[in-house]
């Protein structure tokens, strides 16, 4: 999956638009919740060396929430890497090169959304 098809799947899967919020990187591009407006997903074009590649090329990824059982498992994919700038122990960063399959990016997403929606009262 591509920058362009991923943003244009969240604007229509969850009605969230891309903010820009860095005038130092105007094309890191942030996704929220309407509710509560914690972030969901971050995409970023970044050199392959930020994620641990030895390559210095860049490379289009994606940051999303992950619940932590499941990072260990997930880092052992192949385009799945620790969270970039983001809290390692919750955050996942995903290449957007086509090392990950679009399902899976989905599922992903899925995930990230739910773990940042709104909780309602116990």
């Amino acid at each position: 999956m591509d920058r362009t098809v991923l943003d244009n799947y969240i604007t229509e899967a969850y009605g969230a638009t891309a903010e820009y919020l860095w005038e130092k990187h105007p094309t890191f591009a942030v996704y929220r919740h309407q509710n509560n407006k914690k972030w969901f997903a971050v995409i970023m074009e970044i050199p392959k060396s930020k994620i641990g590649l030895n390559d210095d090329n860049s490379v289009n990824v994606v940051n999303l929430k992950c619940d932590q059982l499941l990072i260990g498992s997930l880092l052992l994919e192949n385009g799945i890497h620790k969270g970039y700038h983001m809290n390692k122990n919750h955050w996942i960063t995903v290449r957007l090169d086509g090392s990950v399959t679009d399902e899976k990016i989905k599922w992903l997403l899925d995930l990230s959304f739910d773990l940042t929606a709104k909780k309602g009262r116990k």
